[in-house]
């Protein structure tokens, strides 16, 4: 994780410049793949396995998951130059202007849409891969041909934690206001622990749709009664980037979302998603940065020897690992130098439909405990206020591990009364 000091230089970085995203290792997204349906299975059962054996075991699920995917969508997603699934067909692209577009349509890359994001400040571009050309080699070809843009496939990215489409259920509703948490997940089911405090927005096809992992981490944000959030009782903004499409989660739809959320000058939003670097979504995340935006994110369960997990990766964000309720980190949780807090992760009360609850288990159910006990040192937008939040959320932290902070649990252990427990 970064410093405080580097969270404010960031920020401050990011009002006056474009910038990209903080560059790094790619890695393979989360092992929580969907099916057609979306409807995730749950994490195998790795507690007292070795961590080599962890890892192995977490590896090859997640390449049987990205599989299946391909297979199922054949139609909507493919690999890119990194085998990254992707959006079939599309290349996205920020820092491009007229001409630009117009040198790279002579060469075969049609423009498909064009769109500002007032809330950031950036346009947009897709462009569609030229007849006969995969993915893989457009986006090569693409990058050079716009050395000075940030241009990259659109990526998907999935749930650090299980889920599941809830058909046929009703939305979580309400009016959000000023001060409102940030979430960036899947619907948000109208379960009572959120009723009448959730206003929603889709940003993907037949979307707003209630979903079991977007109302989970919901209900552990602002859930009050039945499921109580860090942040109970609190207003939130949900923006759902998933619906019903196969290749919902991609960068487009998150940067879309991070723009709404900016808009509405959210303090803090938690991603409890996964994936690749990417550059489109780098500077997004930079500006919502540069906006005041405090993003809070799960490191994943890819496993200890997994490449780092984006958004959580990038430079600024809170990276968020999970424990269990003796406090040792979850064998599948991430591992690195931007982990920057640990909560409870295992056997976690959540609202799971609109009229259920359950105990989950995954990174994603630990961010949000992080997130609205951060909300409560920062409530609006203000980068001269994030050193003083950051460190009012270390000094809550109890140190676990190595003394310090280490690239297990980062400052240590946040929130540890909740969960239900």
């Amino acid at each position: 994780m970064a410093s405080w000091k580097s969270l404010v230089a960031l920020a401050a970085l990011a009002m006056t410049a474009a910038g990209f995203g903080a560059s790094a290792q790619i890695g393979l997204p989360s092992v929580q793949i969907p099916d057609a349906a979306r409807n995730l299975p749950p994490l195998p059962d790795v507690v007292g396995e070795p961590l080599i054996a962890v890892g192995e075991r977490l590896d090859r699920l997640r390449l049987d998951r990205i599989t299946a995917l391909l297979r199922a969508h054949p139609d909507r997603v493919e690999l890119d130059r990194n085998d990254q699934p992707a959006v079939r067909g599309v290349l996205v692209a920020t820092g491009v202007d007229a001409a630009m577009a117009a040198r790279v349509a002579a060469e075969g890359f049609a423009m498909i849409d064009r769109e500002r994001v007032d809330g950031l400040d950036m346009e947009i571009l897709r462009f569609r891969v030229p007849d006969g050309q995969s993915l893989a080699r457009a986006q090569k070809r693409l990058q050079k041909l716009l050395p000075g843009a940030a241009v990259d496939a659109d990526h998907l990215y999935f749930t650090s934690g299980p889920g599941g489409a809830l058909p046929a259920t009703a939305l979580a509703s309400g009016t959000a206001g000023s001060g409102a948490l940030g979430l960036i997940d899947g619907g948000v089911a109208a379960h009572p622990s959120v009723a009448g405090r959730v206003e929603q927005r889709g940003f993907a096809n037949g979307a707003p749709s209630a979903s079991r992992h977007g109302t989970a981490v919901a209900s552990l944000l602002v859930g009050s009664g039945s499921v109580r959030g860090a942040a109970s009782g609190g207003r939130l903004l949900a923006a759902d980037v998933y619906g019903r499409d196969p290749a919902g989660g991609n960068a487009t739809a998150i940067a879309r979302a991070l723009g709404w959320l900016a808009e509405n000058k959210v303090p803090v939003t938690t991603i409890s998603l996964v994936g690749p670097d990417n550059r489109l979504l780098g500077v997004a995340v930079s500006r919502a940065q540069g906006r005041g935006m405090l993003i809070v994110a799960a490191v994943g369960n890819d496993g200890p020897a997994a490449p780092p997990a984006y958004p959580a990766a990038y430079k600024g964000v809170l990276a968020v690992t999970g424990v269990d309720a003796k406090g040792r980190v979850l064998p599948e949780a991430g591992r690195g130098a931007h982990v920057a807090f640990a909560a409870p992760g295992d056997g976690v009360l959540a609202a799971t439909a609109a009229d259920a609850t359950d105990r989950l288990r995954g990174t994603s159910f630990a961010a949000p405990l992080v997130a609205g006990r951060l909300a409560r040192h920062y409530r609006s937008p203000s980068i001269p206020a994030i050193e003083r939040a950051v460190r009012a959320l270390m000094a809550e932290a109890r140190d676990l591990g190595k003394k310090g902070r280490d690239k297990i649990y980062g400052h240590g252990l946040i929130c540890a009364d909740c969960a239900g427990r």
